[in-house]
């Protein structure tokens, strides 16, 4: 038997952009249910697993050093996207960031000093005390004060939507269904990169040797919900964002703990014992997320980055530790590659670094000549034992393929007008605003902003 329910705002999904629309329309006077697909304990998506917003800042802050200006933010975004980029709602969002953090403070947030380490953004990212776990907690603390209802382990299994206007989605929740009613809808639900099948759709075998950060929930059935409702696709199928991670992390959910910052320091070879990027190519904050899908196009998707102790310090480490060796050759059969071709690697990339100033804070003069691929920035011989390895594989957080929304956050049919009361924020809107690329604590950002637009037009809507 089905039930039913009704609510001003039906908000699916549970991760950073649900709660923000959940609780903005809740602000603007909407009655709100939100639909989370995981267990309580899993609750927050990808969102669990985070760590800093990027914020545009034009004053040095107790938690931010110096400025970031609008601009040099948009250039940034620039950079990672090769081209890519929607300039409107990129600005939209850039310009909508300053004023989270207090918005955030007032939702239960609380913040801390900047990180040291690879990833220079003490000045152009705000850190979360406790990380995205207690964010996502004061999230949830805050919704559950405001009188929101919190449907955990529930799932929409079909929406209806007439016309570009929604009335209603079929929900499963404790082996009942349940219809549920609504005067408007924030779809926030995640992408599609923890549903194994649909990849491989799109990467063949390659995506069985995927690791997936976060949560296991992101299976995209939503975003199918939406195109079949005449939604407009944005993004390609194939794109993602994805990192070099500790090839020993867990297929799902290994989080932030398991992505490896060692790139920058040293090289990084593949099953052929061959290098096949440069390593030092710009700060890692605009390249770490290229690393993902060079490790992905690399045979059986696999890596390794070797380092040696003049380094070891200078990253953030995975919560594995690495291997060690005291000569290249007895690490390369640590990590069962060829000891002469690593050998061979590692000698003729020492004999192209030329000297320098290390800087492991700048973008220095520590590079290589006459060497394909060449390393830009950070090149120092590798030569003091012990010498030091991990492995990687292609660590992916999100899905570039979902639906296009307007600025409003309305979600967009494919003949160009607006769903009447129909929003969407999140991962599933990702390529919107990026093809590709990723710049250290966008998507938070993005997902935020675009999470509370949502929420205050779904509100308005239902009024």
């Amino acid at each position: 038997m089905t039930t039913s329910i009704a609510c001003d705002v039906l908000v699916v999904g549970g991760g950073n952009a649900a709660m923000a629309a959940a609780l903005s329309a809740r602000d603007h006077g909407a009655s709100v249910i939100v639909v989370e697909r995981a267990p309580r304990f899993y609750r927050g998506g990808n969102s669990r697993h985070t760590r800093d917003f990027r914020i545009m800042h034009t004053r040095t802050t107790e938690h931010m050093l110096d400025v970031y200006p609008p601009e040099e933010f948009l250039d940034d975004l620039r950079r990672v996207a090769g081209g890519e980029m929607d300039e409107e709602l990129a600005r939209l969002v850039v310009e909508r960031s300053e004023g989270l953090p207090m918005w955030l403070s007032q939702q239960g947030v609380r913040w801390q000093e900047p990180l040291s380490g690879t990833l220079h953004l003490a000045r152009t990212n705000l850190f979360m005390l406790g990380g995205g776990r207690a964010m996502m907690n004061a999230y949830y603390r805050t919704a559950e004060k405001k009188g929101i209802q919190i449907w955990y382990e529930a799932m929409v299994e079909d929406i209806e939507v007439t016309a570009g206007v929604f009335g209603g989605a079929q929900i499963r929740r404790g082996g009942e269904v349940c219809l549920v009613r609504a005067s408007a809808v924030v779809f926030a639900a995640g992408g599609y990169e923890a549903n194994i099948d649909w990849l491989r759709q799109h990467w063949g075998d390659a995506a069985d040797n995927f690791v997936i950060r976060g949560t296991r929930y992101n299976q995209g059935n939503v975003i199918d919900l939406l195109l079949a409702a005449g939604a407009t696709p944005i993004g390609h199928p194939r794109a993602f964002h994805a990192v070099a991670v500790d090839g020993r992390a867990p297929k799902f959910d290994g989080g932030i703990v398991t992505r490896l910052d060692s790139v920058p320091f040293g090289i990084v070879i593949n099953l052929d014992c061959e290098r096949f990027y440069d390593e030092g190519e710009d700060f890692w904050p605009k390249r770490y997320a290229i690393w993902g899908g060079l490790i992905a196009r690399q045979q059986e998707q696999v890596a390794y980055s070797i380092i040696d102790s003049k380094v070891i310090d200078k990253f953030m480490p995975s919560v594995f530790p690495p291997m060690m060796a005291h000569s290249i050759a007895d690490l390369a059969m640590q990590l069962g590659l060829d000891a002469d071709r690593v050998q061979a690697t590692v000698d003729a990339y020492n004999a192209a670094v030329q000297p320098g100033n290390f800087r492991p804070d700048a973008l220095d003069d520590c590079h290589t000549v006459g060497i394909d691929p060449p390393k830009s920035h950070w090149a120092q011989r590798i030569d003091t034992p012990p010498f030091y390895a991990y492995p990687l594989r292609a660590g992916i957080t999100f899905t570039y393929r979902g639906v296009r929304i307007q600025r409003d956050a309305r979600v967009q049919l494919v003949g160009g007008d607006a769903m009447g009361n129909v929003f969407a924020a999140g991962e599933m809107v990702a390529g919107n605003v990026l093809r590709r690329g990723y710049l250290a604590g966008f998507g938070l950002t993005m997902g935020a902003v675009f999470g509370r637009i949502a929420g205050e037009g779904a509100a308005r809507v239902a009024r």
